[in-house]
């Protein structure tokens, strides 16, 4: 690839060292033919994520992370691609303290209002002890959790595909399939949150409007985040809002048990 020459050029030269956009290469694979490799991935690991839990669906997730990025990389994809480019990881390291600090003080709220405080009641904290507690917030929800989705949903897949069709393509595909990825975990989301019970209730109808609910509510999420990718040019900014809004959530839960 012709590098040019002049002062323009060179600049042009340092944002393709690091990793920009304009750094494309043809890989052995199509952009296409990647995600459908990257959404079949997607498919056995959320079965497997399903059924295996704690410190086995961390390893699980460290080694779909790693599948995935080889999948991009296969498919000619940079650093920039997944959003970690090395130019940008301290903008989005204060786009991550940033968020991280506003989902906190709306959590701190939210507990201390009487109106929303029931909002974090959930059954599954019940026979938490606080080391478990931590286990998730240090471990389980960065790494098990936030690690392998956001490199799949707002790195590999959403990369692939802006760099083929552009930003807007790249949120839709990418929110679509972050909501439907969500189906088996929400399936005793109406039970689990007496909130949700209350306006669900326990049958078999309302479980299946809770879980069409939480694939709706995380699609829209996914686009936020999807959106801070865009604006931040880092995987770090989204990875930071979805372990605060995780990890804090876990963390008032069990201290409003």
């Amino acid at each position: 690839m012709a590098w040019g020459e002049g002062s323009g050029r060179r600049e042009e030269g340092s944002r393709r060292a690091a990793g920009s956009w304009r750094d494309r290469r043809p890989g052995p694979i199509g952009t296409w033919t990647a995600v459908g490799v990257t959404v079949a991935v997607l498919v056995a690991a959320n079965l497997t994520l399903h059924h295996w839990t704690g410190l086995w669906g961390a390893v699980t997730a460290v080694v779909v992370s790693g599948v995935l990025l080889g999948v991009l990389r296969w498919a000619g994809g940079t650093r920039a691609d997944v959003g970690l480019a090395p130019d940008t990881l301290a903008r989005g390291a204060r786009w991550a303290l940033a968020l991280i600090g506003l989902v906190g003080l709306v959590y701190l709220a939210g507990a201390l209002l009487p109106a929303t405080r029931m909002l974090f009641e959930d059954r599954r904290y019940a026979g938490m002890d606080g080391g478990e507690v931590m286990l998730r917030v240090l471990v389980l929800v960065p790494v098990g959790t936030v690690l392998v989705e956001e490199i799949a949903f707002r790195g590999v897949l959403y990369g692939l595909v802006r760099r083929d069709r552009g930003a807007v393509w790249a949120t839709a595909v990418s929110s679509l399939l972050f909501g439907l990825w969500h189906v088996l975990p929400s399936l005793h989301l109406a039970t689990a949150k007496p909130t949700l019970t209350g306006v669900f209730g326990h049958s078999d109808v309302g479980a299946a409007l809770a879980v069409s609910a939480a694939v709706l509510f995380t699609g829209v999420a996914g686009v936020l985040l999807c959106e801070l990718r865009r604006r931040s040019d880092s995987l770090l900014a989204p990875m930071g809002l979805h372990w605060a809004v995780n990890a804090f959530g876990y963390l008032v839960g069990h201290l409003l048990r």
